[in-house]
Order: C-alpha cells, then sequence, then structure tokens
C-alpha cells in the first residue's frame, strides 16, 4: 500500500482545509495579488502554444494563467476539492484527479509528451517521502525530448535541496540552471528557496556542446 502523502494527511485531519485553501486563493486574486510569477518564468521556457503540465497543480492558479498565455494546459491534483475549484474558475485547460506518484496520462487518453512540466506551491514537500523519486521518474518520461521541468520548493520542509537534487539525477532528470526564487534570482549559499530547471539526463549535455 502506497505511503498517503503529506496533503492526503493534511486533508484527512481537516476536511475542511481544501476549501480553506481555495477560498484562500480567490480572496487573493479578488484583491489583485500577482499569482502568475512561476507562470511567467515558464512561459519564457517554451514555444507559443507549447504543451504545459501542471504537476499539483491545485485550483489552477499557475495553470490557468499559462492556458491564457495560450499554451495547452493539463493540471493534475491528488485532492478533487481543488480540481473541482479549477474547473469552476479556470475552464479551458484539462484538470485531472491523480496522484502524480501514479502518472500515466496516455493510459488517460491523454496524449503523450509536454514541452515542459512546472510543480510549483511546495508540491515537492506535501509526497510521501518514499514516492519522492517516482514522481520525478515519471516527470521524466512525460517530458519530451528537449522539454523541462521547473520545480520550486521552500527550505525548512523535511526536503533537503542536496537530497532533491539526488533524486531528481537518480530519476533521470539533471539541473540546467538553479535558482532561488521564481524572478531569476540565482541561488547562493543560504538561499531558502529553490527553483530547479530539470531537464531529462543527457540531453542537457548535449545540448551545451
Amino acid at each position: 500500500m502506497q505511503e498517503p502523502s503529506g496533503w492526503q494527511r493534511i486533508t484527512e485531519a481537516n476536511p475542511d482545509h481544501s476549501r480553506w485553501y481555495v477560498e484562500r486563493f480567490r480572496t487573493m486574486a479578488a484583491s489583485g495579488a500577482d499569482l502568475a510569477g512561476e507562470a511567467r518564468l515558464v512561459d519564457a521556457m517554451v514555444p507559443r502554444e507549447a504543451r504545459i503540465l501542471d504537476a499539483g497543480c491545485g485550483p489552477g492558479r499557475v495553470g490557468s494563467a499559462l492556458a491564457a498565455a495560450g499554451h495547452e494546459v493539463v493540471g493534475v491534483d491528488v485532492d478533487p476539492v481543488l480540481i473541482a475549484a479549477a474547473e469552476e474558475d479556470h475552464p479551458g485547460p484539462t484538470w485531472l484527479v491523480g496522484d502524480l506518484a501514479e502518472l500515466d496520462l496516455p493510459a488517460r487518453g491523454v496524449a503523450d509528451g509536454f514541452d515542459a512540466i512546472v510543480c510549483a506551491g511546495n508540491v515537492m514537500t506535501f509526497l510521501a517521502p518514499s514516492t519522492r523519486r517516482e514522481v520525478l521518474r515519471r516527470f521524466a518520461l512525460h517530458l519530451r525530448a528537449g522539454g523541462r521541468a521547473a520545480v520550486g520548493f521552500g527550505a525548512g520542509r523535511g526536503y533537503d535541496f542536496e537530497e532533491f537534487l539526488a533524486d531528481a539525477a537518480a530519476s533521470g532528470l539533471e539541473p540546467e540552471v538553479l535558482l532561488s526564487s521564481w524572478d531569476l534570482r540565482p541561488l547562493g549559499q543560504g538561499s531558502d528557496f529553490l527553483v530547479a530547471l530539470l531537464g531529462r539526463a543527457g540531453e542537457t549535455a548535449a545540448a551545451q556542446r
């Protein structure tokens, strides 16, 4: 039996948590808060009308901004309450309930191959530790040749940056660029946030030759 994720544990302990989370971001959007920083970085990484997977999409904050920029977006999240909110607030993209550790979009009728995968909102730190490498492995499988995954999360959440990079390497992904924020600030010693732009193993070195 697969180990439950941190998010699943939270929502089992507090069934109202998901609805609170949805309303929190609805309130922020209504107040004019900038919620599209991650989407701007990903939009700059890809060609126009790219195929993008929003992994751990929540209520659609990032994926909807990418769809508005003209991309074909598929969002996947384990929480059906968040997916229902994404469908209600942001029609257009394909929003799916699913566990990232079991990600197999072709088996669900979704064409394979993405130009980019974005995994924002500290999603990686909510995963069950035993599933982290499997999630990253499945990211690599869903990328097109030359595609990249943009993964961001904060320090102090139980997932050391070096451990994450080791897991990525073991899963067929290697870093192209490491940043300390979604607005392109470089990663430094003591940075409290990581944004890793990862390519499939072997493709990064080939592209640099």
